[in-house]
């Protein structure tokens, strides 16, 4: 007696039974199963149904659609379940726009331009979100990310430019990130903790990653939803215990200011939000729900449902970032302490100005930075294991690409904690440095992202028209040069006066 055979459909995993035409499919040629998928123990599992290429395996990928589901042009109706299944990668992308960098821009802001500056964080968060959005849709069109789009489409001295460019970012950010989980981890032990023994107790968290990572992604997103949240409470704590202005926070939200005095704060609102290495990451994080990249409506259906998730995503740290602005604008403006303020002692000057409680305000902004800075430095392992992967096309063990991307960074992150572990202003000046390295990086990222989406030959007919392209690139290339001048400026200052 014959063995049954599977179907001719090179997508589908398992024979239909009970099908209509069963008795047709039982003239056409034989066709083996795929072979089973590996063990959850295997470490070397990056192959699969979807090759080699794919930034997870098949069997790290959520499912969210039916195999057996018939192709169609068009996308089916929203479904609230659908978008529970996609809500994940929007929030991880997230991260970077409420990492420790982006607290000490909105503290800076608030102290020194009050509420007058909330118009722009809310612009900025937009043009952040045109940005990710498109590298969300090069994810979900190409089946592939931008590090690996960038091997395949550039000369071998390009892409290696390019793989150095975001290695250097990656660093530069991975620098702000695991300073400022190291200033929280201070802050809650009270000094007792110096920077650099907090900056080795935030290296390790790359093997919490490794250990989360064989679980599943969808285990992974859920930690980091407890790290938003963490964020999320004790920021709005923050926000009860100082009790902003609500009308003049309304009224910085639509009441566009902007005096000469504040032009440095202005520009560095707008160069924090874009982070060259998120864009890297974005693109890959979307591929981790299995879409079938032939079939036009589940891409445009996955399309809409990024859109909506990397949108909530942003409005939640949005919100964030414009309860910390409210909390230093009302306590510092016009002070003193606003001239000399930054992460290092932002929390000893909320608790001599606020005092105690049943939980102290210095806790509560510790535990805050400390969870931003966590959440950022996982991301960051992670967007570095896609950006070597990607451009190197490096085939490596789980806890080997973690280990060599976290040690490019952490390295030289130890000893920028051992050199200016006692200067405050030193930390605050070095941030700056660092934020304007990751402007000047920009272009290495943006331009990359722009060109593929905008190619036929890769994006089909998803392909952005020129409108956005143009948007896009003003407006990123604007404010990022606009920053740098603005820092330049600053630094001159210093040196003549």
């Amino acid at each position: 007696m014959s063995s049954p055979t599977a179907r001719s459909d090179p997508q589908e995993r398992h024979p239909r039974k009970h099908r209509e035409d069963d008795e047709e499919n039982r003239l056409l040629p034989s066709k083996p199963l795929p072979p089973p998928s590996p063990s959850p123990s295997s470490d070397d599992d990056r192959d699969g149904e979807y090759g080699p290429e794919s930034a997870f395996s098949t069997r790290d990928k959520v499912r969210v659609f039916d195999v057996d589901a018939a192709e169609s042009t068009a996308a089916p109706p929203f479904s609230w379940k659908t978008l529970w299944l996609f809500t994940g990668p929007g929030f991880l992308m997230s991260i970077a726009f409420l990492d420790p960098g982006n607290l000490e821009g909105d503290l800076q802001a608030g102290a020194i331009a009050g509420y007058s500056l909330l118009w722009l964080l809310m612009w900025a968060t937009l043009m952040g979100l045109l940005l990710q959005m498109l590298s969300a849709r090069l994810g979900v069109v190409t089946g592939r990310h931008l590090a690996e789009l960038c091997r395949e489409e550039y000369p071998n001295w390009t892409r290696l430019v390019l793989w150095v460019m975001a290695e250097v970012t990656l660093v530069a950010a991975d620098i702000q990130e695991v300073i400022g989980s190291a200033i929280g981890i201070q802050v809650l032990s009270r000094g007792v903790l110096p920077l650099w023994a907090g900056v080795i107790i935030t290296a390790s968290d790359c093997f919490m990653f490794l250990f989360l990572e064989n679980y599943g992604v969808r285990k992974l997103e859920a930690v980091f939803a407890v790290l938003i949240s963490t964020m999320a409470l004790t920021f709005a704590c923050m926000f009860g215990e100082t009790k902003p202005s609500g009308k003049e926070l309304i009224t910085g939200l639509l009441l566009p200011r902007l005096s000469s005095k504040t032009i440095r704060q202005a520009v560095g609102v707008v160069g924090c939000v874009i982070t060259p290495h998120n864009v890297f990451l974005h693109s890959a994080l979307v591929q981790s729900r299995n879409i079938d990249h032939q079939d036009k409506g589940r891409v445009q259906e996955a399309l809409n449902y990024y859109s909506i998730e990397s949108s909530a995503a942003l409005s939640v740290m949005f919100t964030i970032n414009l309860l910390v602005t409210s909390v230093f604008a009302k306590g510092f403006y016009g002070t003193e302490e606003a001239k000399t303020i930054g992460l290092v002692n932002a929390g000893n000057y909320l608790q001599e100005k606020y005092g105690g409680g049943l939980f102290p305000i210095l806790y509560i902004w510790g535990v805050g930075l400390l969870a931003a800075g966590q959440s950022s430095t996982i991301t960051g392992t992670y967007a570095g294991q896609f950006i070597m992967e990607g451009f190197l096309n490096l085939r490596l063990k789980k806890w080997l690409r973690a280990t060599i991307s976290r040690s490019l960074a952490i390295v030289p992150t130890i000893i920028v904690a051992i050199v200016f572990n006692t200067s405050e202003a030193s930390l605050d000046i070095l941030n700056e440095w660092l934020n304007v390295l990751q402007c000047i990086q920009i272009p290495f990222a943006l331009i990359p992202l722009l060109t593929m989406v905008s190619q036929e030959h890769l994006m089909g007919s998803f392909k952005i028209g020129p409108l956005v392209k143009v948007i896009s690139f003003y407006s990123s290339f604007g404010n990022n040069i606009s920053f740098m001048c603005s820092c330049m400026f600053s630094w001159t200052q210093r040196l003549l006066w």
